[in-house]
């Protein structure tokens, strides 16, 4: 699809990387992958995380934390009591009221601190200095005006490891709420869908994201897609089982390649969700089924941020003129993230004369900061690290706007 790609810094960097596997004689006995994966992890993210690295390897390699999405399509309000009965939060709701309340309180300590300056000097001194913290006050970042609020999802506090009990059936069989990494909210939450967007979930399988924008009730279409058939059926098992009839119907399921996506709707979507595959970093170490770090799976590793740059090529040229895309791994790669971003930008100007603005989404660290633990040196977009008192992620998630 883009010749080009073979022959760039970025391939060259993620080949010398430590991509291919570590060499072994063949009466060597067999390493298991999750070994492979750590070692491997190891080397490189000591590197990129440096002294926050000895903390993200032990949350790693803990118990995962989960979120509770509510079910918008069954009535919620008992499970909403009963969680917060237990002491869980609903992180999205009261994350804007935190950073408002902070917002306020820092607002009030400067005008506190210039008021008394503005005593021990002159009227006209008093004067010129509480503009000047008006000034400062209407300077302040201001809070994204739109959160969807619509949205539910609730967490138990840091370092509370209070497991959720299984999702129960409602009298019309729809269970009440998912269980998800919390995290995995987070590219949803920075697509900001609005009201009759049309919506592509470009490599939807298993099913959280898509129902997450279901959940916003504000959908003018949905387009789940996913290239593995398996995973496709996984993904409506999840829809019979949290979406009502006439709701699954309006959403357009499909099994094709994402890469080829433009060829087939090219510039339809206003919103474009590309949550690609990736070495799952969580599960790489924890489990050694389906593990990408098997010596078999080698290459398909090698190849991945390739197919990353693929895809989320495709998911910009989905995308009307003036849309936006958020993409996102479970992965802490810089190579699969940060990387991949700086080349599709480039690509989509050199090859498609398209202007690609990276978004700010710094917000997110103020609005979430009580919920999960962010990385400060990402270049461009945000990444939750694990943690153990906050075990969720990795997730790593860029919103792009195509000008």
């Amino acid at each position: 699809m883009f010749p080009c790609l073979w022959e760039c810094p970025f391939w060259a960097a993620m080949m010398r990387s430590g991509w291919s596997a570590i060499p072994q004689a063949a009466t060597a006995p067999r390493i298991p992958p999750t070994r492979l994966a750590l070692h491997h992890f190891d080397v490189s993210y000591s590197l990129q995380l440096k002294d926050l690295w000895p903390s993200v390897r032990a949350g790693l390699l803990c118990e995962q934390k989960y979120g509770a999405l509510l079910n918008n399509f069954s009535p919620v309000d008992h499970v909403a009591q009963e969680l917060e009965l237990q002491n869980a939060t609903d992180f999205v709701s009261e994350a804007p009221k935190k950073a408002q309340r902070s917002q306020r309180g820092a607002a009030a300590e400067e005008a506190g601190r210039e008021e008394s300056r503005a005593q021990e000097g002159s009227g006209e001194g008093r004067t010129v200095t509480q503009a000047e913290t008006m000034t400062q006050a209407e300077m302040s970042p201001p809070l994204p005006a739109s959160i969807s609020s619509n949205i539910k999802c609730y967490t138990f506090p840091r370092g509370d490891i209070t497991r959720f009990r299984p999702a129960r059936p409602d009298t019309l069989g729809l269970l009440d709420y998912y269980l998800m990494d919390a995290a995995s909210l987070l590219p949803v939450l920075a697509l900001n869908v609005q009201p009759d967007d049309f919506v592509l979930d470009l490599c939807a399988a298993p099913g959280g994201k898509t129902l997450a924008l279901l959940q916003t009730g504000v959908c003018g279409h949905l387009a789940a897609n996913d290239v593995s058939i398996s995973r496709t059926k996984r993904l409506y098992q999840i829809l019979h089982s949290y979406v009502p009839k006439e709701i699954r119907e309006t959403v357009s399921v499909t099994s094709c390649d994402g890469r080829d996506w433009e060829q087939l709707e090219g510039g339809t979507f206003h919103k474009v969700l590309v949550d690609v595959p990736c070495t799952t970093d969580r599960h790489s170490v924890m489990e050694d089924d389906n593990n990408i770090f098997h010596r078999r799976r080698t290459k398909e590793r090698q190849m991945l941020p390739m197919l990353q740059l693929q895809l989320l090529m495709a998911g910009i040229l989905a995308t009307k003129p003036g849309g936006e895309v958020v993409y996102s791994t479970c992965s802490l790669s810089p190579l699969q993230n940060e990387y991949v971003i700086e080349r599709a930008v480039e690509i989509a100007e050199t090859q498609f004369n398209i202007s690609i603005h990276v978004e700010d989404l710094s917000y997110f660290r103020m609005l979430f900061q009580d919920t999960f633990s962010f990385f400060s040196g990402c270049r461009l977009g945000e990444l939750v690290l694990p943690h153990l008192t906050a075990n969720f992620g990795p997730m790593y998630f860029c919103k792009l706007r195509r000008m």
